[in-house]
């Protein structure tokens, strides 16, 4: 079969002779490498006595043809290059190579097929070796199983029927062992009068580049990206709680959602802590950027705000404390953060925002009210002096705190997405966790989003039946002067009792109750006032009086007549505290815990 008529059909022949012609011509104009008399002689060297060019590759005829000029300074330069004065080599033309020596010596895999049915006309030697020896005539699917199995016979028929080249990266040979890139050029073959044209005139050269090495390395690089990949979530979820601390008086879930499948990391965080007395902070934040640096600067404002609400402070104090901190872990990291404290006694959620997204609450209803400010700018930018605010959270309402990934996408105003997610919340039943979930289909969060995603929920159950008889309060308007401690007393024996707690217990409580009216009534001012309250793990023991000046545990000595009231209380107690209220004033409260068969 004659190669060369198809051979000037390779991708890029055409171009690389024009080039090698426009380059010529430029150099005869430009006289290189000779002055006008040696080329007069040189032209006429290169004539033969009848006037034809001597060199095959030349097309004009007579010296004044410019490509015969320019053929002619080629040869005198590399004539004058070699040092010989003589007559050079003519420089060989494309058309005078053998194609088939030529695709016979390349290393890469080489097929030619022809017709509807992909029949065999040539493979290379590297063929040969790659995949055995193929008969000729044959069709692709009978003797070049391998194409089918490197699913590349669809790719032959789009190649005939398109008469554009097609290429297939990385498709794996048989056995996996190897990889290629195949690259598919449509051809055209020389007519002739015994072959039918719609079998011998179109053909798929095809050829096959081993890329193994290439393909390995790609994969090296996939594992070694998706062992970073679960590093660094891991890192993320370790400096996130392990497990939620379950107050009494709600129920809590949250879930975290990394970005993407980068490596990087996110600085997303939310934390539950008890607070004592039935109070319970909760907080979630975002630390802006990503990478290791946001993961550590996350962990460090996490383990400060545990401290601080330790302080039980009011959040926009606990904000405050954020903001100094933050600056001075970095000054170039800034963070949003929101602090929320639960009073299940008054049914209300304390918050504090550092430039973080409001807080949602669905009443049973149904209806979802947003907290509004205040809301200061985020954490580290200092200079500013937060605020507190509340919203009310009762029986059967459902609280939702989250980060900017969930709500926030590219193109769409934050409003949309916050808009977005209280119709979401209006309509999303169950459990916390089960919310959890639906919100974050509702808002299309799925492996692929582009933001690492935290949302907590919190709800206030609503209790009835057999559930609402382990949850009660009393409380007592602590009047008069010192005839307030007896009644204390009383109201204590008597409000426990009713609660049909062990005698045991009941007597501690109203040691307890007795010790901090009295504790009230010699250092605190009115009003004040003793409250008892039963969860169905715990009973509570607070009072309220209207000095702000918080009790210490101290050692009294023998001689004091003094002093020995609170040690009392932190002696027989499971925990006791104080905080400042937010009027003014004080509460002072103790804890018990109920024996396993009250639970």
């Amino acid at each position: 079969m004659n190669f060369t008529r198809w051979s000037a059909r390779f991708p890029g022949t055409q171009r690389r002779a024009a080039a090698r012609s426009e380059h010529a011509a430029a150099q005869a104009k430009r006289g290189e490498g000779s002055v006008p008399a040696a080329r007069g002689a040189v032209g006429h060297s290169a004539t033969c006595q009848d006037g034809g060019p001597a060199d095959p590759t030349v097309r004009g005829t007579g010296t004044g043809s410019a490509t015969a000029t320019a053929t002619a300074t080629v040869t005198a330069a590399t004539a004058a290059a070699r040092g010989t004065g003589g007559p050079a080599a003519p420089v060989p033309s494309l058309d005078e190579l053998s194609v088939r020596e030529v695709l016979g010596r390349l290393p890469a895999l080489v097929a030619l097929v022809h017709g509807p049915e992909h029949r065999v006309a040539y493979v290379n030697d590297a063929y040969t070796s790659g995949f055995g020896a193929r008969p000729p005539g044959a069709p692709a699917h009978v003797a070049l199983p391998e194409l089918g199995e490197l699913g590349l016979l669809p790719l032959l028929d789009q190649v005939q029927r398109s008469g554009k080249p097609r290429t297939a990266k990385n498709r794996s040979a048989p056995g996996g062992t190897s990889s290629y890139t195949v690259t598919c050029t449509p051809v055209e073959f020389p007519k002739t009068e015994a072959a039918h044209e719609a079998e011998i005139h179109t053909g798929v050269l095809i050829h096959l580049a081993d890329v193994t090495d290439h393909a390995e390395a790609v994969e090296r690089l996939r594992a070694s990206e998706r062992r970073q990949r679960e590093a660094a979530v891991t890192l993320q979820r370790s400096l996130l709680p392990q497990e939620l601390e379950q107050p009494d008086d709600l129920r809590v879930a949250a879930t975290y959602q990394p970005g993407g499948t980068e490596a990087a990391v996110g600085g997303d965080w939310y934390d539950v802590i008890t607070l004592g007395a039935g109070r319970t902070a909760l907080v979630i934040g975002d630390v802006m950027g990503r990478g290791v640096r946001a993961a550590a600067v996350m962990g460090q404002l996490r383990t400060a705000v545990r401290a601080y609400a330790r302080l039980d402070l009011p959040p926009h104090e606990v904000l405050q404390l954020l903001d100094g901190l933050a600056a001075e872990i970095d000054a170039s990291q800034i963070a949003t953060c929101v602090y929320a404290v639960h009073d299940p006694n008054e049914g209300l959620l304390a918050y504090a925002s550092a430039g973080h997204l409001p807080i949602l609450v669905r009443d049973e209803d149904g209806t979802v009210r947003r907290a509004a400010d205040p809301t200061g700018p985020p954490l580290g930018t200092g200079g500013w002096l937060h605020t507190s605010g509340t919203i009310a959270l009762g029986p059967g309402s459902t609280a939702v705190l989250y980060t900017d990934g969930l709500v926030e996408r590219r193109g769409e105003d934050i409003d949309e997405g916050v808009a977005a997610l209280e119709r979401a919340l209006s309509g999303a039943q169950g459990t916390p966790a089960v919310i959890c979930d639906r919100l974050m289909r509702a808002l299309g969060v799925d492996a692929d989003h582009d933001d690492d995603v935290a949302v907590m929920v919190l709800q206030q159950p609503a209790r009835t039946g057999s559930d609402a008889e382990l949850f009660h309060n009393a409380a007592l308007e602590l009047l008069g002067g010192v005839e307030a401690a007896p009644r204390a007393r009383a109201f204590a024996q008597g409000v426990l009792a009713s609660w049909r707690f062990p005698v045991e217990l009941c007597d501690l409580g109203v040691l307890a109750a007795s010790e901090l009216v009295a504790n009230s009534l010699q250092h605190g001012t009115p009003p004040m006032r003793l409250r008892l309250r039963r969860t169905d793990r715990r009973l509570i023991i607070e009072v309220t009086d209207g000095d702000d000046h918080l009790p210490r545990r101290r050692r009294a000595e023998p001689a004091d007549e003094t002093g020995r009231g609170i040690s009392i209380v932190a002696t027989i107690a499971s925990a006791w505290g104080s905080r400042r209220t937010p009027g003014g004033g004080k509460a002072v409260w103790c804890e018990f815990a109920l024996p396993d068969k009250d639970k």
